[in-house]
């Protein structure tokens, strides 16, 4: 079974971003630097994760990530039904992850975490 096990906020005003979120839903929030930059990660209340990233985003999204078993054929069959690949599988310290488009169900990270 899939799940959605972390949710991300893609903006150009990490500041403001960063203050509504406090503001008005009181979630704790932890700056952690990274290789790629700094992160803000998010206490959202419950078994998923959350995380504000500032980029160079033509409007604020937020990305659901969710977790797979297998991220190299899960991203290759989202491919195969339509979408684009936005990242290619990536490792990082706690697992793989990519990005998909889709034209129905917008961006998706996908998910697999280090056993």
């Amino acid at each position: 079974m899939t799940r959605v096990v972390h949710l991300e906020l893609h903006t150009g005003d990490l500041p403001g971003a960063r203050a509504l979120c406090s503001e008005l839903f009181g979630w704790p929030q932890q700056r952690i630097e990274t290789a790629y930059g700094s992160y803000l990660a998010l206490d959202l209340g419950s078994t998923i994760g959350g995380g504000i990233v500032q980029c160079p985003t033509p409007r604020p999204l937020w990305l659901p990530y969710i977790a797979v078993d297998d991220i190299n054929a899960v991203t290759d069959r989202a491919q195969q039904l339509g979408a684009r690949v936005i990242l290619s599988p990536r490792e990082g310290p706690a697992g793989w992850r990519s990005v998909v488009a889709t034209p129905v169900a917008g961006e998706i990270a996908l998910w697999q975490a280090k056993r």
